[in-house]
């Protein structure tokens, strides 16, 4: 490329708000985009998989795609291109500030438009080819949120005859689901429900949310006193309204409650408290959902185009089955319905389980007063909150984070770009790192006789998670208890029986107990869709989670994202939101703007190869 194609060059893939110079590895990057774009404008699906390395990933959130997809190597990419380029016509590629080189990585900041959106895109470059490319969607053309420059006006200057903006609220909340119809009803009012309704809500979708409670946060005010946010507050904001500055970086389950009602209200979301679904039905000719429910006590039905399963990121609480569970005299409850330890002063508790509710529980029980034992069936990874915060999240969420340009959403998007088939190297180093920094806090667990892993592959904590949704504990103080016998543990054990007055465990270790509680974990959350609609069509969606890494509770095949979570399903009309308050805020964007552009009758052909 010669001074004048470089100087063309930059002027069409600069962004006209570009940030900082058109440095060397800029340079680099816009010449890649030059290429790309060209054999893109040209139909050349070839040409531009060319551009990939052998060993690349494109990521896409909705752009290319119209669902959540991961394409790796050059022949999955040419054939997703194959086949949604003619409609999705990408455009307007433009850096948005200047690209940065490190250990010999080019990483470009680029926005783009394709024929009905705009997107952001974080691209890398390895010795001049494509290593990943994330492409996410950010807003409609012509069906933009809400906010910003484009806020409501609100009160109306001069003098109004209309209701005031009480009274409105009050009508609306009056006639939805009743007098009109929602295009969406979510059901489940915690923070991934309320976070897609306030999405929904800045698009002008009509959504109604159900959920048994009867305010918003008492999900959170039912558990146990000494429950906290284990992910600190940078990781935690919701859509629109980050926490204030003055926010503890943990949150006490209480105020979390709290802070939720206020969402809920201010965020004028529409939620029908106290009410339980009981069925839905989709009729395929009408194209529409028939949901049952019992709203304070009073049944009805509400009809929807579209229905989301926002309960969570997994199903109902296991209970397991014990033998002489029945004539155990005793109190016996899962951990989703423990209150608190200050009732069991003095008192002998068995907590069966070891990941992070069990922790929690057992060192609430500890701090009351009770002998607590904890039954460790099977080993536990184990990390210190501090320490994920320094090694892990510091670097994208923190003050230091904040100070360095990283705002929440940039933050959320470099995390999205890293495909799943990468992540296990790439957090193999900072598990060895994190083991290395804490090892003395690690014998001394296991010294006391607690079973740890680190994954089965020693990738942690954020792999066992999105494999399998548990099996770790992030401390904030129990592990402590535990190495100093304040909590006492048996483990490599499981329960064989229950007496009237005792567990006995699978060793022949009696232990005395006026209470039980198991921390047994949750059901698949495809068990919901089979409760509330049926098991043919909870067969058909499949798994809910897990990335099928062919790991402990993860069975393959291998799919490279979230199985059937913000993303079309095999049910049509069907969707599923769920997980902690990071992946509620982040990915209620992309589910959020499928459903408008279905409600805006914005073509949406799914690719599914």
């Amino acid at each position: 490329m010669n001074k004048f194609e470089s100087a063309f060059a930059a002027s069409v893939y600069v962004s006209p708000a570009f940030k900082g110079a058109v440095d060397a590895p800029s340079t680099v990057a816009i010449r890649w985009l030059q290429q790309f774009d060209k054999a893109l404008e040209e139909g050349d699906s070839s040409a531009a998989a060319n551009l990939f390395a052998e060993d690349s990933y494109w990521r896409d959130l909705v752009t290319f795609t119209w669902t959540i997809k991961t394409m790796e190597g050059r022949d999955q990419v040419a054939a997703m291109l194959e086949s949604v380029l003619g409609g999705v016509k990408p455009s307007s590629w433009q850096l948005i500030e200047s690209a940065t080189e490190e250990g010999g990585i080019i990483s470009a900041w680029i926005e783009f438009e394709t024929a009905t959106a705009r997107g952001l895109s974080l691209l890398r470059l390895r010795n001049g080819l494509c290593w990943t490319f994330l492409t996410a969607i950010k807003e409609l053309k012509g069906h933009e949120e809400w906010i910003g420059r484009r806020r409501p006006r609100g009160a109306p200057v001069g003098i109004s005859a209309g209701p005031n903006w009480s009274a409105r609220r009050d009508q609306e909340l009056a006639e939805i689901g009743i007098e009109t119809d929602p295009y969406v009803l979510i059901v489940g009012g915690g923070q991934g429900g309320l976070a897609l309704a306030a999405r929904l809500k800045q698009l002008d979708v009509p959504t109604l949310i159900v959920d048994k409670f009867a305010r918003s946060g008492d999900q959170w005010r039912s558990r146990y006193e000494s429950l906290c946010l284990h992910d600190p507050v940078w990781y935690d904001h919701l859509p629109y309204m980050p926490f204030p500055e003055n926010w503890p970086v943990y949150t006490p389950k209480d105020k979390i409650a709290e802070w939720l009602e206020i969402y809920e209200k201010v965020m004028e979301l529409d939620c029908w408290h106290s009410t339980t679904c009981t069925h839905a039905s989709y009729d395929q000719q009408a194209g529409r959902w028939t949901v049952e429910v019992s709203r304070n006590g009073e049944e009805r039905k509400v009809f929807c185009k579209h229905l989301v399963l926002a309960t969570g990121a997994s199903g109902f609480p296991n209970l397991p089955a014990i033998e002489g569970m029945d004539r155990f005299q005793g109190q016996l409850w899962h951990s989703s319905q423990h209150p608190g330890g200050d009732a069991w002063r003095g008192q002998k508790v068995v907590v069966i389980g070891a990941n992070n509710s069990a922790h929690d529980i057992c060192s609430d029980l500890a701090v009351n007063g009770a002998d607590v034992t904890m039954v460790q069936r099977s080993s536990t990874l184990v990390a210190r909150s501090s320490t994920l915060m320094e090694f892990a999240l510091k670097p994208l969420y923190s003050e230091d984070a904040l100070d360095a340009g990283i705002t929440t959403e940039r933050a959320d998007l470099i995390v999205a770009s890293l495909p799943y088939r990468l992540f296990a190297e790439l957090q193999k180093p900072l598990y060895a790192k994190i083991r290395e920094h804490d090892a003395e806090f690690y014998e001394r667990l296991r010294a006391a006789g607690f079973m740890l892993d680190f994954g089965e592959d020693g990738s942690g904590l954020m792999l066992k998670y999105l494999r399998r949704g548990g099996g770790y504990y992030i401390d904030v103080g129990a592990s402590d208890m535990i190495a100093d016998g304040r909590i006492k543990l048996k483990s490599n054990v499981s329960v064989r029986e229950m007496t009237e007055n005792a567990v006995i465990l699978s060793d022949g270790t009696e232990l005395p107990a006026d209470l039980v509680v198991c921390a047994t974990g949750y059901s698949s959350m495809g068990d919901w869709a089979a409760q509330l609609i049926s098991k043919e069509v909870a067969d058909k969606i499949g798994p809910c989670w897990g990335l099928g890494s062919d790991t402990t509770n993860d069975p393959g095949p291998w799919e490279g994202e979230l199985r059937n979570m913000w993303k079309p399903t095999a049910q049509e009309g069907l969707w599923f939101h769920g997980g902690n308050l990071h992946y509620s805020r982040h990915y209620s964007l992309y589910l959020a703007l499928q459903l408008k552009a279905r409600m805006e009758k914005i073509p949406t052909p799914v690719y599914s190869a």
